[in-house]
């Protein structure tokens, strides 16, 4: 099972972040890691921002020009990532019926992770785990990506099994560094080095103990939660450039003209080119206003007027209609529902 592409997939800030904090421990400020990444000391502080990967790999470059005496960096930085890292991904892992149902979560919805290397499940008998492909990665990076993507992997299958899954192996392709004793040392296992594959590896029944938290219901529902952000996140083509003008600069009460003026294009361009990706600009703004209205009714107690403003309506009876037209029930009713 294959990971989804994440090359045109934006990520959140919070990832960023945390490399920011880890450098700040070896003395390396919050400028010198932002350098060329058109990154905001400001935008590291939103939990909602989100940064394109070109600009994430900048932040990675630089880190590594800082620190070049630090053995191991990349694994270090991996071990700073854990399941609340990665919200909604992070805890619909927790919450699954166990370690296996949680790496298939993980992979169908991994560009919603810090993971840069392609993640495929070992077809071994008798054994669980997951390999790394690092190959797409370029090659002055690759290493210390693969390190820190194995580190994140290697600690959430700690996490969630609350230390009662034993780490088999821990593989690399590539031969022995110099700073192998380091990695021993960070995760407590000492690597296999001139593997046949980049692998991490548990007992295949370790992989069906249930998890403490599982909760099918749950589950379900941040499946679907995972799903709208990964849509949310896409970047491709012309309906990409479109909602992320929505979800930043423009806003949702932004029209045609206003997106097609910020993209260089005539309305009637842009019209016909997001037909040719079969949706509309409507459809866009529409689809956003649904996902950002459930997640403030859900996850805040703000006024009805108030919240019809912020999803760009002009009056609470517009928004009202909208959404019964979405969910089939008021705003009133869906909160009084969800908040219980």
């Amino acid at each position: 099972m294959g990971t989804q592409s994440q090359t045109a997939v934006l990520h959140p800030v919070a990832i960023g972040q945390v490399m920011v904090n880890f450098a700040a421990r070896y003395g390396v400020d919050a400028e010198t890691c932002l350098l060329g990444t058109d990154i905001s000391e400001a935008q590291l502080r939103d939990p909602d921002a989100l940064i394109e990967r070109a600009q994430e790999m900048r932040l990675v470059e630089n880190l590594i020009l800082a620190l070049p005496e630090v053995p191991a960096l990349g694994f270090e930085l991996g071990l700073q990532y854990n399941v609340a890292t990665f919200g909604i991904l992070g805890f619909a892992l927790r919450i699954s019926r166990n370690l296996r149902e949680a790496v298939h979560h993980a992979l169908r919805f991994l560009p919603l992770s810090t993971a840069y290397c392609r993640f495929e499940l070992v077809p071994d008998p008798g054994v669980f785990g997951v390999s790394l492909d690092p190959s797409g990665i370029p090659h002055h990076l690759r290493q210390f990506l693969l390190e820190r993507d194995s580190a994140t992997a290697l600690n959430l299958l700690r996490e969630l099994s609350l230390a009662g899954i034993n780490i088999q192996r821990l593989e690399y392709q590539g031969p022995e560094p110099e700073y192998a004793d380091r990695i021993t040392a960070l995760c407590g296992m000492a690597p296999h080095y001139g593997s046949t594959r980049n692998a991490i590896i548990v007992r295949s029944e370790d992989a069906e103990i249930p998890l403490p938290m599982y909760d099918a219901h749950l589950v379900r529902l941040l499946e679907d939660q995972c799903r709208a952000q990964l849509q949310r996140r896409q970047v491709t083509g012309v309906t990409g450039q479109v909602r992320q003008l929505v979800l930043g600069p423009l806003g949702l009460v932004a029209s045609l003209e206003d997106a097609a003026e910020k993209l260089a294009m005539s309305p009637r361009s842009l019209r016909r080119k997001l037909e040719e990706e079969g949706t509309t600009f409507r459809a866009i703004v529409d689809t956003e206003r649904k996902q950002l209205a459930a997640q403030l009714l859900q996850g805040s107690d703000m006024k009805l007027d108030e919240l019809a403003l912020q999803l760009g309506y002009g009056d609470t009876a517009s928004f009202t209609r909208a959404f019964r037209r979405w969910f089939d029930q008021s705003p009133g009713e869906y909160r009084r529902v969800h908040k219980a």
